[in-house]
């Protein structure tokens, strides 16, 4: 998150803690490991009308592998079995708007520094 913070001005380590611990949510918390090494963790949060990606963070040693598109498959699978859409939001001007939009997400709106997403399974 810092690169997308400090590409648009705002990283500040002490808010950017913060925020993340005010969301935070151990059962809706997954590692993403690869051979016993910790490469990545997501907030998947079940919540009554859809499933909020809340977190999606992958060393950038790592990216470009696939793993965030099997992190996505597994989200949308989840999200099919309860015929509920997922949502995300997006810092603007990080890499990772482009991804979400190549997995199939929409914009449903953007504000001064986040973009809001959403994936409708096919049912």
């Amino acid at each position: 998150m810092r690169p997308s913070l400090e590409a648009v001005g705002r990283f500040d380590p002490e808010r950017a803690r913060n925020r993340f611990l005010e969301g935070f949510s151990a059962e809706a918390t997954c590692k993403i490991e690869r051979d016993g090494i910790l490469i990545g963790f997501f907030v998947m949060k079940d919540c009554e009308d859809h499933i909020f990606l809340d977190h999606l963070y992958v060393s950038p040693t790592e990216q470009g592998y696939g793993v965030g598109g099997e992190v996505i498959a597994h989200v949308k699978a989840r999200a099919s079995e309860r015929n509920v859409p997922v949502r995300l939001c997006a810092l603007n001007k990080s890499k990772a708007n482009g991804f979400y939009v190549q997995q199939g997400f929409s914009v449903k709106r953007v504000e001064e520094l986040d973009s809001y997403y959403e994936y409708v399974p096919q049912v």
